[in-house]
């Protein structure tokens, strides 16, 4: 094993659009699972290639449980995501995450998704007609791409139009980075503010997440904690996709013709924006427990593993020329919903919302494309989520 000191030290400086940070390509290239020193410090493993990414996958010795949670080795440091190590046998974390699959994934079925669409479109429009109306040059992320996630999936959840202001601003403190007294202050009053919606829906029940998990027999602590994991897990991440696709569409004007043309090669541009939006550092940290030799490395109970989903988007093992964007690209195996037991429940719906936005911002503005050069765009800073903090696009 390489000498502690010597650890390759991960940062997390945010690699350029459809380019892969040359550490992480080097660590790829040496092997499918390294020794590296995360942002906070502390030694784990990073998972680099795509065939071992997804075995890991479906490995159940790989979870939330620590035996020692306060003392955990950590990927960033943030309460939120303490928050989530438990110090259960590992037994027990498996059925806790078996049961919140349980509970979520009727709520994301394909046919509930079906009948969304013509919601999601409904809210696409809306947003639209704001966002042209007040002519170029604008903001597509603060115009476009938050309030569309956030309508959709406030709407799914059962949050009204009134408190979503409330909402995001306690999200975007949770998602601080070393900022331990702000995040749990912000954690107590988004604990608070889940609890007045439950109440509301016990009186006003709706179509929606609350009413549903509020009604099922679940402690009113473990729905808060649920939607706020929905929220949490899906806002930012869908705002991130949706603001690089644009940038990635508009990069190539004859292949995002193509699928503006065709619903279905639409749809393949979807996956392919998915697989190439991000070239590592979509991390997913999980804890070894019980030791386990993998691939050369021999991972010792209670170890930081990281699982990257973007990074083995870009293995050449899997993918021919990776760092290509196209929309015909067949098969298209990418793993930025994960895979296996930790598959994203959400991405059907997410999967709606990035088509409905591409197919009707592309249809209402054939000229739309960034302000600047994707290099000049940037990334959030000191926050556990990233993207983009701005997108300038001009028509």
């Amino acid at each position: 094993m390489t000498a502690s000191r010597d650890l390759p030290a991960l940062d997390l400086e945010p690699p350029a659009l459809l380019k892969v940070s040359p550490l992480l390509r080097r660590l790829q290239e040496r092997g499918p699972i390294r020794r590296v020193r995360t942002p906070a410090g502390d030694e784990g493993w990073l998972v680099t290639r795509h065939a071992e990414l997804k075995q890991l996958l479906h490995d159940e010795r790989f979870g939330h449980t620590h035996p020692d949670p306060a003392n955990a080795p950590q990927y960033v440091r943030n309460p939120f995501l303490d928050m989530m190590i438990t110090d259960t046998d590992a037994e027990a974390g498996r059925r806790a995450h078996a049961e919140t699959r349980r509970l979520l994934t009727p709520m994301f079925s394909a046919r509930r998704v079906r009948e969304m669409e013509p919601k999601v479109a409904a809210v696409v429009e809306a947003v639209l007609d704001a966002f042209i109306a007040q002519g170029p040059p604008a903001d597509l992320h603060d115009g476009v791409s938050v309030p569309v996630a956030l309508t959709v999936l406030c709407d799914l959840i059962g949050v009204p139009p009134q408190d979503r202001g409330q909402l995001t601003a306690l999200l975007s403190r949770m998602a601080l980075l070393d900022n331990r007294d702000g995040v749990e202050q912000a954690q107590r009053e988004l604990s608070a503010f889940a609890a007045g919606l439950i109440e509301k829906k016990r009186t006003e029940p709706g179509e929606d997440i609350l009413t549903r998990l509020s009604g099922g027999g679940l402690s009113d602590e473990r729905v808060a904690t649920l939607s706020v994991g929905v929220l949490f897990a899906g806002l930012d991440s869908v705002v991130t996709i949706m603001d690089h696709g644009v940038v990635l569409l508009a990069a190539h004007p004859e292949q995002r013709a193509a699928a503006v043309a065709d619903p279905d090669l639409m749809s393949h541009a979807v996956e392919e924006v998915l697989r190439a939006a991000k070239a590592g550092g979509s991390i997913l940290p999980r804890y070894a427990s019980e030791d386990i030799e993998f691939e050369g490395a021999s991972i010792r109970s209670g170890d930081l593993v990281l699982f990257d989903f973007s990074l083995p988007n870009f293995d050449e093992r899997a993918f021919d020329e990776p760092e290509r964007f196209d929309i015909t690209r067949t098969p298209n195996p990418h793993l930025t919903f994960a895979h296996g037991i930790w598959h994203c429940v959400g991405a059907p719906l997410a999967r709606i919302e990035l088509k409905t936005v591409f197919t009707q911002l592309f249809t209402r503005l054939p000229g739309l494309r960034p302000a600047r050069p994707a290099e000049g765009l940037r990334e959030k800073e000191g926050r556990l989520s990233g993207g983009l903090s701005e997108l300038p696009v001009i028509w």
